[in-house]
């Protein structure tokens, strides 16, 4: 965002913006852009260091629990197959995802909205997304309230508190803060996360043999069983809306250039699919640990992961091992849940600024989310984290899947549009391609988890999602012709950017502004409403305003009547002025 400089005697004269933004939403340092395309202007982080900062917010022990969970319950058989599976569906959707995202600058709401979902369809993602969030801050509150119970005896009841507090100073701040909190505390992250291995390595050889032939704590046996492959599964499956977390800060990665594309490429891919890697890793590396403790510690305290901590340090760490083991498990709880907060106020904002056409600031939203997962803590989820992970994880993949089907099938095939259109003024309420797709999958693969349709679909009701949402998205796209998509042509923006995306597809990557003819996208325009200047990727034009309008403001309109989308003959052409305020030339 920046601000055109007027004179003082003009200031004195001119009448006020016809909206003024509250403190709080209007100061991008913490704002961030949450509701918007995150210009170039505030790109200032190498594609390195947006990486590292959103491969820290994986820091999270849930994976452990999860892992254990798994084999737990199926054996090791089935259930490292169950992980392997879910890792390799996570990654293969997360591909496309990131690309647009670190692409075109938007987070995982924006980018929903013009993959085949519309401006209200992706209402209901927004309210799944955060729901993730407020899920998983509650599952890795858990975990560390554990480990201040087991360090300094803290009631579990007051540990949730303060792990919810503990966030809030940080989250407060945005992306800045995250990104120095990911920094340093990387090293204790990662000593932390290998020494209990290599202590194993040296003091238990024979353990990895051993958990191979593992059956179980419920009797599933060693051997594979594909209902047991299935319902694990379905369970790991929970993390694929994890990309929506990456992409909060994949959309901060600067332009791709010709002289970084190979470290644009590779850290895009890391920060966005890469994430599942390391997550099947410790998913598998949590369910040995818990093995290997489950003689002293008991079945129910295994799967909480400072217990497996502390058993694999003692060999020699001694009485250190309780206080090492909780400086770890703390230190990834909070590595984890500032960007499940962070997430999670990003996520509710795009939620009430649609249903509302208010916003406050992003920065409100972190109290709402935490309120609900401290709730959820006290509730003690973590005591049914298998069955509503598997439950949670048949919306989330339909979502998932059916953006990716889009982003993969549909702009390749001319069905959807071959850039991201994420502004109301272009878009339909609803499009019945993703958001058709998505409710049919997550309905149909529901039912089938409750066992409405016997015991092999509801074994593999996530599959069913997935299936359906790849399937249905395509095919309703190509019924309809792509005619959901767009509700009207955007003038100025949709071409230049269809043409500059295929460009950086083979790397031709012109400079902005230069002769190939397409407008320079770093150049800002005046908003005719809150009278700010915003890079031309986040202007539309708006015959209600005569003039250009930032796509916060046309979010937030509520007495235009959509006369643009409803009947832009009617409303007629709008010229955009030409840029007023000077900006940088970057390479596109």
């Amino acid at each position: 965002m920046a601000d055109t400089v007027t004179s003082s005697e003009h200031a004195a004269a001119a009448p006020p913006p016809r909206r003024s933004y509250a403190k709080l939403a209007a100061d991008e340092s913490r704002e961030d852009y949450s509701l918007r395309y995150a210009p170039h202007s505030f790109r200032r982080w190498s594609p390195s260091m947006v990486a590292g900062t959103a491969l820290g917010g994986i820091a999270y022990l849930a994976d452990f629990a999860i892992g254990a969970s798994i084999v737990f319950t199926f054996g090791f058989t089935s259930g490292l197959a169950s992980i392997l599976t879910a890792a390799v569906i996570i990654f293969l959707t997360g591909i496309p995802i990131a690309k647009a995202c670190a692409t075109y600058g938007l987070d995982m709401d924006l980018v929903t909205r013009g993959a085949g979902f519309g401006y209200f369809g992706s209402t209901l993602t927004s309210l799944i997304y955060a729901s993730f969030t407020f899920i998983f801050f509650a599952l890795e509150g858990s975990i560390m309230a554990q480990a201040m119970h087991q360090a300094v005896g803290l009631p579990v009841e007051i540990g949730y508190l303060v792990t919810t507090l503990i966030v809030i100073p940080i989250v407060f701040r945005g992306m800045g803060a995250l990104a120095k909190v990911q920094a340093w505390t990387q090293p204790v992250w990662i000593i932390g996360m290998v020494l209990p291995f290599v202590v194993l390595a040296f003091e238990a050889p024979d353990a990895w043999g051993a958990f191979g032939s593992f059956g179980g704590t419920e009797g599933a046996g060693s051997g594979f069983s594909w209902i047991g492959f299935g319902l694990g599964t379905g369970v790991a499956l929970s993390l694929i809306a994890q990309i929506g977390e990456q992409a909060d800060y994949l959309r901060f990665m600067p332009a791709r250039t010709e002289a970084n594309k190979w470290r644009w490429n590779l850290a895009v891919l890391a920060a966005g699919p890469g994430w599942v890697i390391i997550g099947a890793a410790k998913q598998i590396g949590g369910a040995f640990l818990a093995f290997v403790a489950l003689e002293a510690v008991g079945a129910t305290h295994a799967l909480e992961p400072i217990a497996p901590q502390i058993e694999a340090l003692k060999p020699w760490l001694g009485s250190l091992a309780l206080p090492a083991a909780a400086v770890f498990v703390i230190v990834s709880q909070v590595k984890i849940n500032v960007t499940n907060a962070y997430s999670g106020s990003l996520s509710w904002s795009n939620f009430f600024s649609r249903v509302t056409h208010k916003h406050p600031g992003r920065v409100w939203y972190i109290f709402l989310n935490l309120a609900i997962a401290l709730t959820l803590m006290e509730m003690n989820m973590f005591a049914v984290l298998g069955k509503l992970l598997g439950f949670y994880s048949n919306v989330g993949i339909a979502w998932i899947v059916a953006v990716a089907a889009d982003l993969v099938i549909n702009k390749r095939a001319g069905w959807s549009p071959p850039y991201i259109e994420f502004k109301r003024a272009y878009l339909y309420a609803v499009n019945p391609a993703g958001f058709g797709a998505m409710v049919v999958a997550s309905t149909v693969s529901i039912l089938a988890f409750f066992g409405l349709f016997g015991v092999y679909a509801e074994a593999f009701s996530t599959f069913i999602a997935a299936g359906l949402a790849l399937i249905l998205c395509p095919l309703i796209a190509w019924a309809t012709k792509g005619r959901y998509y767009l509700a009207r042509p955007n003038p100025v923006w949709g071409r230049a950017q269809a043409e500059r995306a295929e460009r950086a597809e083979t790397a031709e990557l012109p400079t902005a502004g230069t002769e190939d003819g397409a407008p320079d996208v770093t150049a800002t325009h005046v908003c005719a409403v809150c009278e700010t200047a915003y890079e031309l990727p986040d202007i539309a034009d708006c015959p209600v305003q005569a003039g250009p309008i930032c796509s916060l403001c046309c979010s937030l309109d509520a007495e235009c009547g959509d006369v643009c989308r409803k009947d832009p003959e009617a409303a007629g052409p709008v010229l955009m002025p030409l840029p007023t305020v000077p900006s940088r030339t970057y390479e596109l």
